[in-house]
C-alpha cells in the first residue's frame, strides 16, 4: 500500500526538528545565510524557503482567526503527487514514482532540460545554478527508508505529532476524522489536488492564507498531454511547447508577492 504523510498544521510548534533531520539523513550542505532566517522570513520568499540544499522548510504565517491573531507554521516540501507531472515530462526518466509513494530523482539520467520545473503545479523543484554539473533538487521522501519499512526522517523526530507517516488511505481517513472532531477547514489538501498527493494537510485556517495552491486542478496534469505525447515521443519542439503550456496553466491566476 502506498505511503504518505499527514500534516496537522495547528499542531506544529515551529521547532524545525524535521528540517534538521532532513539535512542529516540526506547529507545536505548547511548554508550559514539560511541559518539566520526566521520561519517568518522564509514564508515571504517566492520559493517558500526551498533551495537546492533546503529540501524542507518551516514557514510561519501570522493570521486572523475569530478576531484574534494566531501564528501557524507550515512545512513545505515536495508533495509527491500520485500521478506526477514531473515524471511524465521527463523524457530521460530521471524522475520516477515508486509504488511506495516517493517521487525520486536520479541525476545521472538528467539532461538538464528543466521541463520538470515547468510542469510542477506546486513550484517545488530547485535547480543548482551555481554548480558546474547542475541537477534538480527536491525532497525524496526518504525513499530508501520507506522501501525498508521505516518512516521518513522528518516524521521520526516530530515532538508533537504534527507530521505522521503511514498508509495514505489510512491517513486520509484520519484526516477527515480530525476535521470533524476539531472543527477544521473542511478540506484535506492533497486528497484531490493535481490528482492527489502523498502529503496531506489539514488546517483550522484557510489554506490560501498560507500560500497553498488552492486553485490547482483536481485532474492529474499528465492526463492533459499523455495521448499527444505518446504519438510524438521524440519530437523535442512539440515536447517543449506542451511543457510551456503546462507552465502557463500552472501559473494562471497567480498573484505576485508583495
Amino acid at each position: 500500500m502506498a505511503k504518505g504523510v499527514l500534516v496537522d498544521i495547528p499542531k506544529c510548534i515551529g521547532c524545525e526538528s524535521c528540517s534538521v533531520a532532513c539535512k542529516l539523513w540526506n547529507e545536505l550542505e548547511w548554508d550559514p545565510q539560511e541559518k539566520t532566517k526566521t520561519a517568518a522570513d522564509r514564508a515571504k520568499e517566492p520559493n517558500n524557503g526551498l533551495w537546492p540544499e533546503e529540501w524542507t522548510s518551516i514557514n510561519r504565517y501570522d493570521l486572523q482567526k475569530n478576531g484574534s491573531s494566531v501564528g501557524r507554521y507550515v512545512k513545505a516540501q515536495c508533495f509527491h503527487c500520485e500521478d506526477p507531472a514531473c515524471v511524465s515530462s521527463c523524457f530521460s526518466k530521471a524522475f520516477q514514482k515508486l509504488p511506495e509513494g516517493p517521487v525520486i530523482y536520479d541525476q545521472s539520467l538528467c539532461v538538464g532540460c528543466r521541463y520538470c520545473m515547468m510542469a510542477c503545479p506546486f513550484d517545488i523543484l530547485r535547480y543548482e545554478w551555481k554548480k558546474a554539473i547542475p541537477g534538480v533538487r527536491k525532497c525524496q521522501m526518504c525513499a530508501t527508508r520507506v522501501a525498508n519499512n521505516m518512516e521518513t526522517a522528518c516524521t521520526s523526530v516530530c515532538p508533537t505529532g504534527a507530521i505522521i507517516f503511514g498508509d495514505r488511505d489510512q491517513l486520509l481517513a484520519e484526516a477527515k476524522k480530525r476535521i470533524g472532531e476539531k472543527g477544521y477547514v473542511d478540506r484535506v489538501f492533497g486528497e484531490k489536488e493535481a490528482g492527489g498527493t502523498s502529503w496531506l494537510y489539514i488546517s483550522d485556517t484557510p489554506f490560501e492564507q498560507m500560500r497553498f495552491r488552492t486553485d490547482v486542478t483536481t485532474k492529474p496534469l499528465p492526463s492533459y498531454t499523455e495521448g499527444y505525447m505518446k504519438a510524438t515521443p521524440f519530437v523535442g519542439v512539440s515536447w517543449a511547447a506542451i511543457l510551456a503550456g503546462l507552465y502557463i496553466f500552472n501559473n494562471k491566476g497567480k498573484e505576485p508577492l508583495d
